[in-house]
């Protein structure tokens, strides 16, 4: 039986409330406000730290849910005609996030006796039909999952009603902690014995080689594995990705969207440090990491560039015709990692999503003449959606015809995409409900001349 977890007691309470409700007031990202909180609180120790993220987090993913479980706990009191402030209404969904944890009601009482006059029905609050009501169909789904409804309406009409819904609840997971190997510097054998000297303990990725999943709760980059460049934080999903770019011995690779370069390094370190990667962006800060991160990995074969919009003025170094490899990991929905951005599917709209197709399209076309003839062009997204995946690489096949759709079997092999699990359609697709990493989309063009 497992033993309930332990209540955030006085500042660190206080803490979660307060970083969640900031995260509430414009859907902004949960990670900037938790990290600006945590400066500002130094006091705090590592483990209470840990606590107050996972509860924040907790809070996020399942806002829709617990604001409709608090709405059916409070018709008492509706019916009283007492007056229920919002801060009263955070804290109570706190409780009720706390009591779906496993928290015994008989731990809650006191306090929610404090925060309202009214008898509530706090077992009611953990019952696995809590907050649903009268609602039907795919609204009750959504509210289930805690999902936006125009959301549980997209992903259950491209993967049918159970899978999608699967889908959504699987985002609602804690993702595990993985990293990448940087393998110029060591092996994932050599890794998982210095970690275990640090005290962490770490096991073998099953979709990637060069994965680690610690799977100890710790501050990663505290480690001195990782101050001495030996291993990148790194979703499993998006180093399969990186693998999937399969660049050549000594070859030449453009990262047309890098940020803050987790698949550039990826790349850089298959390639053993030799040959050239030149990773572009538009944001310069982010490929200011991308450089202090390359020097940390010990990785020389690595240039970033800044650039203006999306490609229109390239720099000098990306010539036509010149590539082994071009990278589009475009910017997305970010559907595919909602385990890690739980706030983003209260920020985004419909219309959000609508708008990332034409732009996505618009940077194919933008890099495809820097491919060299017999080259790959490499589209990824972490989105889960068709429109923004296979529907984008449609239209820019249906534009160019000097462009041809490789199969990732023909990369890969037979054996190791059966393995992950893939349809014989040509496309990597990886998800939380069916892989445990985070939701990837990726997609091989050869050009042909």
């Amino acid at each position: 039986m497992r033993a309930a977890p332990q209540r955030l007691t006085g500042a660190a309470r206080a803490l979660a409330l307060e970083i969640a409700a900031e995260t509430r007031a414009e859907w902004g990202y949960a990670t900037d406000v938790i990290a600006r909180a945590f400066r500002a609180h130094r006091e705090l120790g590592s483990g209470e730290r840990r606590r107050v993220a996972e509860t924040v987090y907790g809070l996020i993913r399942g806002d829709r849910r617990l604001d409709a479980i608090v709405a059916e706990l409070l018709e008492p009191a509706n019916r009283a005609g007492e007056t229920i402030s919002q801060v009263v209404r955070d804290e109570l969904k706190l409780i009720v996030y706390e009591l779906r944890e496993g928290v015994p009601a008989e731990a809650v009482k006191a306090e929610v006796r404090r925060l309202v006059r009214a008898e509530l029905d706090l077992a009611a609050a953990a019952a696995p039909e809590a907050g649903l009501g009268a609602r039907t169909g795919l609204e009750r789904d959504a509210v289930r999952a805690s999902m936006p409804t125009w959301l549980a309406q997209m992903v259950t009409a491209e993967r049918g009603h159970d899978a999608g819904l699967a889908l959504l609840e699987a985002m609602n997971n804690r993702a595990p902690m993985a990293v990448r190997v940087n393998t110029v510097l060591t092996t994932p054998e050599a890794l998982t014995k210095e970690l275990a000297e640090e005290g962490v303990v770490a096991h073998p990725g099953h979709l990637s080689p060069t994965t680690l999943v610690l799977e100890t709760r710790v501050n990663a980059f505290g480690l001195s594995a990782f101050r001495r460049g030996l291993f990148e934080v790194m979703d499993e999903g998006s180093q399969v990705v990186a693998e999937l770019v399969a660049p050549p011995p000594g070859g030449r690779v453009l990262d047309a969207c890098a940020g803050a370069g987790g698949k550039t390094l990826a790349l850089a370190a298959a390639m053993s440090g030799k040959g050239r990667i030149l990773a572009i962006d538009v944001d310069g800060k982010k490929l200011e990491e991308l450089r202090r991160r390359a020097r940390r990995a010990s990785l020389n074969n690595v240039t970033a560039r800044a650039i203006t919009g999306d490609g229109a003025v390239l720099p000098p170094e990306a010539r036509p015709a010149a590539w082994d490899r071009v990278l589009v990991d475009a910017p997305c929905s970010g559907l595919g990692v909602l385990r890690r951005n739980p706030e983003a599917r209260w920020r985004l709209t419909a219309a959000d999503v609508a708008a990332f197709p034409p732009r996505q399209v618009a940077l194919l076309v933008t890099y495809a003449p820097l491919v060299a003839v017999g080259g790959r062009l490499i589209y990824a997204t972490c989105s889960i959606l068709a429109e923004e995946n296979e529907r984008v690489i449609e239209r820019f096949l249906a534009e160019r015809d000097d462009f041809v759709r490789v199969p990732v079997k023909e990369i890969w092999g037979k054996a190791r995409v059966e393995a992950l699990g893939q349809a014989d359609d040509g496309y990597l697709r990886l998800d939380p409900s069916r892989h445990d990493a985070d939701g990837f989309f990726a997609a091989i063009l050869r050009r042909v001349r």
